[in-house]
């Protein structure tokens, strides 16, 4: 949704009824995977993709509908072979997608949760009556709406619990004998991640096209080295954020959360370590640091003296990156930002 939200506010602001329509399944080859996002307005306007545009005109369609009764519809398509070549897939598949009225309220407890960088799962009903109905629910149990039924409801917590591992989306699916075979009850569950944030602790030369991959990634870059001939905006003109200070001082500006990732790279004790112990107990997405084998044992030993547990030790990736083999900067760069990425989905 943060995808489209700029559009969809822009339409609202001018008084227009918006239609969402959203991706809940793929089967087979699928060019934009379950939570990819099309908004049309009741103007005509569009706005995102739900696949890469072999279906789009037929949503649009349907979206006149939708924006005419305001009844939610659950549409499937089945994409050619030929139809998936011209998207650029290599087999056909089937494509399954809610379309939806944008309602206030649930559209602005998503948006407040948005624009405060908040983790939150959206639930939504996909069979029945109650087509269409969401709930919210975050990491610290903070739930919004119901979902119509103590069934449905039950759904929702363990399938946002895997769905903000990965930052993804699913189908939740009643269990069988749970609801009439012939009508499953099924809820969409889509985890909406805060904008991603890259924290580069030691502004060496591996620091450069790390910010360089990650800004094209989208992320928000910052860079942090009390050395000032290090961390100076010639070497760095392309951070969002360039701070000449220790990470004690650093830290204490900025916000952590579930989409923020650590890169420790200055390889001195005096900067590492402090900008580990305090991370360690934030809720960041991931924490890796450069250094050998025998380095990182000496930074286990110093981070068990300051009082941190085994497990809060083993959240750091040490050492960092993917191993690809490359010695170069601009290829352990790569191998970190790789590592991000799989952590990212939850596969790191």
């Amino acid at each position: 949704m943060r995808d489209v939200i700029a559009e969809v506010e822009k339409w609202r602001a001018q008084g227009k009824e918006v239609a969402v329509a959203t991706v809940v399944r793929v089967w087979g080859s699928a060019p934009r995977p379950p939570g990819s996002k099309l908004v049309i307005s009741s103007a005509g306007e569009m706005a995102g993709s739900v696949s890469g545009g072999c279906v789009e005109g037929a949503v649009f369609q349907e979206a006149q509908e939708v924006l005419a009764s305001g009844r939610a519809k659950r549409l499937t398509f089945g994409v050619s072979n030929e139809d998936a070549w011209a998207v650029g897939l290599s087999c056909g598949g089937e494509i399954q997608i809610l379309v939806e009225l944008l309602e206030e309220i649930p559209y602005l407890t998503l948006k407040g949760a948005l624009d405060k960088d908040q983790l939150v799962a959206e639930a939504t009903v996909l069979t029945g009556p109650g087509l269409g109905r969401k709930a919210f629910l975050w990491p610290d149990g903070l739930r919004i709406g119901e979902l119509g039924s103590s069934a449905l409801d039950s759904l929702f917590p363990e399938a946002a619990t895997r769905c903000f591992g990965t930052f993804g989306a699913e189908v939740a699916t009643m269990e069988e004998g749970a609801a009439p075979a012939t009508s499953p009850a099924e809820i969409f569950v889509q985890a909406h991640a805060p904008r991603p944030q890259l924290i580069v602790v030691g502004a060496v030369h591996t620091a450069s096209p790390l910010v360089s991959f990650a800004k094209t990634l989208g992320f928000h870059t910052v860079v942090v080295d009390p050395r000032e001939t290090f961390a100076s905006p010639e070497r760095f003109p392309h951070a969002d954020l360039l701070l000449a200070q220790w990470p004690q001082e650093a830290f204490s500006g900025l916000s952590f959360n579930e989409a923020t990732y650590l890169a420790v790279l200055s390889h001195d004790p005096k900067i590492d370590q402090p900008a580990l112990e305090g991370v360690l107990r934030q809720p960041l997405r991931y924490i890796g640091a450069l250094g050998s084998k025998k380095t990182h044992k000496k930074r286990v030993a110093a981070l068990k003296d300051a009082g941190f547990s085994e497990q809060e030790i083993g959240r750091i990736h040490a050492p960092i990156g993917l191993h690809l083999g490359g010695r170069r900067p601009e290829e352990i760069a790569v191998a970190i930002i790789a590592q991000m990425i799989a952590a990212s989905h939850g596969v790191a």
